[in-house]
């Protein structure tokens, strides 16, 4: 069983840290009560197992200025609050080293307190983190999500990956096609060698011949050297040709003949190169559209579309929202750029949103979300106004799969995610999506949204006021 986290709260004033220790015990910490700040190592066990340090009444600032050093020197990322009452915060100066991340006011607020510890968690779970303890980051090298769409997507790349078959990959922009092709390449027989991407629609058409081919010396003005293209550098491994629907009709006629027959030659040269390399195509545009429209060749979308696979928009698996979250968090973690955490209700909000930017419009904002609350819980009040307006809302039938009937082993196989997740904070998610729903079910009558929950009434409104839920009008 996982131990409760352990907050050390330094206060000399009995009554108030009697108060702190039951509001702690309340939201399942392990408080540990120390009255005298000269004997605050006293008792506390392992450093490494305290989540958070509440500093509260030190009878001078003298004393508290020795004890916040004392704190910096035993561990220098040992989260800090201070403690005091409105309009009587310590005037104590404060090294800018320290790890004081903000001042609580007492008496203690459940909501302002339940939010501190999180931060603090999300700081020291940044900091402590070694090289030597911290799992090797792959991030979305594995499809994150556990919906029905994503696991449809899993299982076409399992049937397809052995194979050499061309693959031609489809979905929206945003929507992870390139991740789609990685992890083509990654449980194919070519794994140990290259993957080499093409944004076919970012590189000029006069300059994509060259860049996909090579080219000799003095082919054309500014060749002053062979250069090999991206077929060679794809020699034995896979070439993603990305926005492939974007390519000029006479660029299409130069890769079908690669694809027939395997051979190329570098622009400017008469001479004929094998290449053995397997192509995945993908695009956002509807390439029977552009045929209809006479921009695609037909004889090349066929040899592209052996095996397509669609990637659903992120609108269509709302529930895989808070995993990828997760996963973009990890990201910006390891890469050392922060940390930031969603509340329940943040992410409620955000599985109500339409994402005409799919996946990357998310993974954009996450970003934001770290540089404006770093280290910080973000609730769904402190979210961007469009997102808490649900300008576009999803279907009904699409957040139904996130807070809708209990979900079984036979209509979903949870997948964990290569990098874990906090189970705590995902069951609290979905807590918070099914008491919305019965309360919309119930038109708002506690008595009935705890009967459809099978909890008590007043557990039921001690978690509307936990989670910061109001009934609907």
């Amino acid at each position: 069983m996982l131990s409760e986290p352990k907050v050390l709260i330094i206060e000399a004033d009995p009554q108030l840290g009697r108060e702190l220790q039951a509001v702690l015990k309340f939201i399942n910490c392990n408080p540990v009560l120390v009255s005298d700040p000269a004997s605050w190592k006293e008792g506390i066990g392992k450093v490494s197992e305290i989540q958070a340090v509440l500093v509260g009444t030190c009878n001078s600032d003298q004393v508290l200025s020795s004890l916040l050093a004392e704190i910096h020197n035993l561990d220098e990322h040992l989260p800090v609050y201070l403690l005091a009452r409105k309009g009587k915060e310590p005037t104590v100066a404060i090294d800018s080293a320290s790890c004081i991340l903000g001042r609580l006011d007492v008496p203690p607020n459940y909501a302002q307190l339940t939010s501190a510890l999180h931060q603090a968690e999300v700081y020291t779970d940044s900091h402590r983190a070694t090289s030597v303890t911290q799992r090797p980051v792959e991030l979305f090298r594995s499809l994150v999500g556990s919906s029905r769409a994503i696991q449809k997507v899993r299982k076409m790349i399992d049937q397809v990956a052995d194979s050499d078959a061309n693959v031609l990959v489809l979905g929206e922009s945003g929507t992870g096609k390139e991740v789609v092709a990685r992890n083509l390449h990654y449980h194919s027989t070519r794994r140990e060698g290259p993957f080499v991407p093409v944004n076919c629609g970012a590189i000029p058409a006069e300059l994509l011949e060259s860049e996909l081919f090579g080219h000799k010396k003095g082919a054309f003005t500014g060749a002053i050297s062979d250069r090999e293209g991206r077929f060679e550098m794809a020699e034995g491994g896979t070439l993603f040709l990305d926005e492939i629907g974007d390519m000029s009709l006479q660029m299409q006629v130069k890769i079908l003949r690669v694809l027939q027959e395997r051979t190329f030659e570098r622009v400017g040269s008469n001479e004929s190169r094998t290449t053995n390399v397997r192509i995945i195509a993908a695009t956002h545009r509807d390439l029977e559209e552009a045929i209809r429209q006479g921009e695609f060749r037909e004889d090349l979308f066929y040899r592209l579309n052996v095996f397509p696979i669609v990637t659903p928009p992120l609108r269509e698996r709302v529930e895989d929202i808070p995993l990828l979250v997760n996963e973009l968090v990890r990201r910006i973690e390891h890469e050392k750029r922060g940390s930031v955490r969603l509340s329940p209700a943040a992410i409620y909000t955000l599985c109500q949103y339409n994402w005409p930017g799919n996946v990357r419009e998310l993974a954009n904002l996450v970003e934001r979300l770290a540089i404006l609350h770093p280290y910080g819980v973000v609730d769904a009040a402190d979210l961007p106004e469009k997102f808490q307006a649900g300008e576009s809302p999803v279907a009904e039938h699409q957040i139904d799969a996130l807070i809708g009937s209990p979900v079984t082993s036979e209509d979903l196989d949870p997948r964990l995610p290569r990098d874990g997740l906090n189970l705590k904070e995902h069951l609290g998610y979905l807590e918070i999506s099914y008491i919305k729903q019965a309360l919309m079910d119930t038109g708002g009558v506690v008595a009935h949204a705890a009967k459809r929950l099978g909890m008590r009434r007043t557990t039921l409104v001690e978690k509307l006021r936990k989670y910061g839920l109001q009934r609907p009008s």
